[in-house]
């Protein structure tokens, strides 16, 4: 694929610490679901349909964007979202990690 903009470097703003960071160090997300169902989830592929919002893919990061309410602003949807499955996918991703240091 080659870029539209030669020259130009892509960022994008993380929602937890609001730091600018390549796309490939930031963890892409989406939302799916309907109405009332609304769950946060990983895109690591960076290839699913639909409104992205980038996260560095850390707890201390998530946490930030919970505590900061970022999802549904980042996501231009209404209420709260579930972000469970983005949890635990983190985690997993933090115990990984550990283990291979």
């Amino acid at each position: 694929m080659t870029d539209a903009r030669p020259g130009k470097v892509r960022e994008r703003t993380c929602i937890g610490c609001r730091k600018r960071s390549g796309p490939t160090d930031l963890l892409r997300m989406t939302v799916s679901g309907g109405p009332g169902n609304l769950t946060v989830l990983p895109d690591p592929e960076r290839r699913a349909p639909g409104r992205g919002a980038h996260l560095h893919p850390t707890t201390e990061c998530f946490e930030l964007a919970v505590r900061r309410k970022a999802f549904p602003r980042a996501f231009k949807v209404p209420g709260p979202l579930e972000a469970t499955g983005l949890r635990d996918y983190l985690a997993q991703r933090d115990n990984q990690d550990v283990r291979t240091v």
